[in-house]
């Protein structure tokens, strides 16, 4: 019989800065810890402390970091360091896919010690190598922590590619030399460590990875060069926000719907239900966090690039969350990073089904022009697909083909891409009379005159 390995336990450390209030700082200790359970370790507890930044050997004070290691079964002294046999960094590079660690036998109180501690901010290799001395546990940051949950959870090829890229250049600077790292190596790469060979080696797969990557996205902006005159919406917003509840609402599509942090890495693209005329595709892109990692910002750039190429941005919120507009800003400043910000936008208050009478109010006070909705009600889904078909209403303009009967084999595009008015039939070929967008007009007058 199997035995169940047990679940990883860690303890979260957060320091409270200056200018951050207690309702921000819990907030932020609270998603942390949504995100290690992403991971799939428990929260066995937290330890915070308000400081002036994250600055120092160890990031905690000398009493924290007592109370930490007391925590942890460490001891609590950051001492002289011994490089290990092998670092917790170097084993994650190595290793192909993530595996959970053996559990600790447990102490005299029956009690088993957390083998992890995760801060949450990005913090230096020393500081993170200073902590695990002092505690006798892994340390991990946010940056670390989201790295690895789109380790795991990317599925597309493209998304595999960029977060192997993301996770290489988290781990390259915390590699650390082996006890036996004074040994050089013999043949190929003579006179380099360990170290040095594995530094070379990441750099050699970064290279190979950018290569597989740009072959990758040609192929992804060929496919959205193709959609390039189609009516485009991008759901975008902080992860875990609805974007997927959403998403499957107005396309009734399969998407994975999950109560867990970055559930959706791979951007997912459907037509909208009940079909529009001319056809509405939506796209369901990568959540954004705070305190993102700006390599996995970067990485992604061609994932978000849905959102930079659509017609119409909605941005969705969890109107339930009392941080939801510290999550807008997030969402907005990362869109501002790519060049989104200037796609025209729409507020979407989702969850609002959780909100109670005097908030919903104040959200309509605070913002006016905001659609509220819940995904759950088919009511507000309809509405909503209403709003998007207006929106580019508004943008469409009428105009006739003339369809030579030799050339019939375009009528499901011209269908797809127009709303037909009406259609009738000379010598020369239907004639129709459609409304679309302007471009999608010029594009098909074309095609219809063989060019």
């Amino acid at each position: 019989m199997e035995t169940k390995q047990p679940v990883p336990r860690a303890i979260l450390v957060g320091i409270q800065r200056d200018g951050v209030d207690d309702v921000a700082h819990e907030a932020s200790l609270k998603e942390l810890g949504r995100l290690v359970e992403t991971l799939g370790y428990e929260v066995a507890g937290s330890v915070s402390q308000k400081r002036g930044g994250i600055g120092g050997l160890t990031v905690l004070g000398s009493g924290k970091l007592a109370e930490l290691a007391a925590l942890t079964g460490g001891t609590g002294v950051v001492g002289g360091w011994t490089a290990p046999q092998k670092s917790k960094a170097r084993q994650r590079f190595e290793a192909a896919e993530a595996t959970l660690p053996e559990a600790p036998e447990a102490e005299p109180d029956g009690v088993r010690r957390p083998e992890f501690v995760i801060v949450d901010h990005e913090i230096s290799p020393s500081q993170a190598r200073n902590l695990e001395n002092a505690t006798g546990a892994q340390v991990l940051d946010r940056t670390g922590v989201i790295v690895e949950i789109f380790h795991r959870h990317a599925r597309s090829r493209e998304a595999r590619l960029q977060v192997e890229m993301a996770r290489l250049k988290y781990v390259a600077p915390r590699l650390r030399e082996s006890a036996s790292g004074s040994e050089r190596k013999r043949g190929v790469g003579a006179g380099e460590s360990d170290l040095d060979l594995d530094r070379r080696n990441i750099r050699d797969r970064l290279a190979e990875l950018k290569e597989q990557l740009a072959h990758v996205q040609r192929d992804s902006a060929q496919r959205r060069t193709a959609r390039r005159d189609q009516l485009r919406v991008a759901l975008v917003g902080y992860t875990n926000a609805g974007k997927s509840s959403l998403m499957r609402a107005l396309t009734g599509s399969e998407v994975l719907v999950a109560d867990q942090l970055f559930a959706t890495l791979d951007t997912t693209v459907r037509a909208l239900k009940p079909d529009a005329k001319p056809r509405v595709l939506i796209s369901d892109t990568v959540g954004f966090i705070k305190q993102l990692p700006h390599d996995l910002v970067a990485s992604f750039k061609s994932t978000l690039d849905e959102a930079l190429e659509a017609s119409l941005l909605l941005f969705v919120v969890d109107a339930s969350d009392p941080t939801y507009e510290a999550q807008l800003e997030v969402s907005r400043t990362v869109l501002h990073e790519i060049g989104a910000d200037v796609v025209p936008s729409r507020l979407i208050l989702n969850k609002i089904d959780r909100v109670d009478a005097e908030a919903r109010a104040a959200l309509r006070a605070r913002h006016p022009d905001a659609i509220m909705l819940s995904s759950k009600s088919p009511a507000d889904v309809a509405a909503l697909r209403e709003t998007i078909i207006a929106f580019f209403e508004a943008s469409m303009v009428e105009g006739e083909l003339v369809l030579p009967y030799a050339r019939q084999g375009l009528l499901g595009d011209i269908y797809e891409s127009t709303r037909v008015l009406s259609e009738d039939f000379d010598a020369t070929g239907r004639i129709l009379k459609v409304r679309g967008l302007p471009g999608a007009l010029a594009r098909l007058q074309r095609a219809v005159a063989g060019g």
